[in-house]
């Protein structure tokens, strides 16, 4: 199994953003993975469907939490990996 690639849904100016950022790069550092980061005032979609839940950490397509990280789950998808 191939390691997760993660997406954070955010926006600029969000404290709790900047947060789950802050905590979630240290865990996927030296981890072969990606980090992708979405503004989603960017697109009206986006918007629409994580706007008022920023941030979003998403593995794979499947929304792992919402406004804070859940480190221990994120440390589950990386040692399945």
């Amino acid at each position: 199994m191939s390691a997760p690639r993660f997406t954070v849904y955010s926006r600029p100016q969000c404290h709790l953003c900047t947060e789950m950022l802050a905590e979630l790069r240290p865990l996927l550092a030296g981890r072969d993975t990606e980090l992708e980061i979405v503004d989603v005032d960017q697109e009206e979609a986006l918007r629409l469907r994580y706007g008022d839940k920023v941030p979003v950490l998403v593995a794979d397509g499947e929304e792992v939490c919402h406004f804070r990280l859940l480190p221990d789950r994120v440390r589950q998808l990386l040692d399945q990996a």
